[in-house]
């Protein structure tokens, strides 16, 4: 198992090659995109990552600079080793990493866009998560399909290669914007250190906090407190505020994605994030005062 999984790293941090994958949720259309990802002769990583639908999005990472293209705001670039984007990045870097939240389980070898795979499935230790079906070329352990499924088997979302390209130079897109002036980067403010007056007592297997901030809302509206956690893989939103007037709790699903409102004693708390509805209400009925 662990041997698939270091060589699905190596091989997205190493290879020259050429991916094109469909993007597919439920109640939404499917996306196009198209990654390549390269090695310089000096060792540098270069990825792009073009969103081919819509008004266009191109994504350029040269070392540890990501540039962002887009129609609707002026071209900038962030200090970042990854790009953010459908490609589930933590995954296919650290997978090792994830090994103590996810059960990794070898299930057969299937043929993905005519491509040779080995299916990988992956489900959550503590059942707070989706699970995942993960197929990986046979040759270079590159990722065919990945899958998020619910706990009945039902798929969720999907990423779908249609083509993959593995050669043994880099992309000749990468000979061409080599002499092109990518954006300066922006240095983001680091956020101030704030006490937090709400604890959440329930944190599924294997996620930490990675983010707090507070900002005051509109018109009087009193603080609003903002929690992220994350496991490398899925990310949950957390935001508390005290409530005003009593209301029932909402449940909402937009595609893997869950939201869930609830007030708990003298806060209103939402919990937003691709985790099943009874992880959500756990964390949400998990929330306390910090006194």
């Amino acid at each position: 198992m662990e041997s698939w999984l270091n060589k699905m790293s190596d091989s997205q941090k190493s290879l020259n090659y050429k991916v094109s994958f469909i993007q597919t949720k439920s109640g939404s259309d499917p996306q196009p995109y198209v990654w390549r990802h390269a090695v310089s002769q000096d060792g540098i990583e270069m990825e792009q990552l073009d969103h081919l639908n819509g008004p266009g999005r191109e994504v350029i990472r040269i070392g540890n600079k990501v540039s962002y293209f887009e129609s609707h705001r002026p071209a900038y670039s962030l200090a970042s080793g990854y790009i953010l984007g459908p490609l589930p990045h933590h995954l296919l870097a650290a997978p090792i990493s994830l090994m103590g939240i996810y059960d990794f389980v070898v299930v057969g070898k299937s043929r993905i866009s005519g491509r040779a795979a080995q299916q990988i499935r992956m489900l959550s230790k503590d059942k707070s998560r989706f699970g995942y079906n993960l197929w990986l070329d046979q040759t270079t352990a590159l990722p065919l399909k990945i899958s998020m499924i619910d706990f009945d088997g039902q798929k969720i979302e999907q990423i779908q290669v249609t083509e993959l390209e593995v050669t043994e130079q880099p992309d000749e897109y990468f000979t061409r914007i080599q002499d092109v002036p990518l954006p300066d980067i922006i240095q983001l403010p680091k956020p101030a250190e704030v006490a937090q007056n709400w604890k959440i007592n329930f944190i599924p297997v294997g996620m930490k906090q990675v983010k707090h901030s507070i900002r005051q809302l509109p018109d009087n509206g009193g603080p609003l407190e903002y929690m992220m956690l994350s496991d490398g893989l899925v990310d949950v939103s957390i935001y508390l505020q005290r409530a005003a007037v009593a209301k029932n709790d909402i449940l909402a699903n937009f595609g893997a994605d869950i939201y869930y409102s609830s007030i708990q004693g003298q806060v209103l708390v939402t919990v937003i994030g691709k985790i099943p509805a009874n992880t959500a209400n756990a964390i949400a009925s998990s929330v306390s005062l910090v006194r």
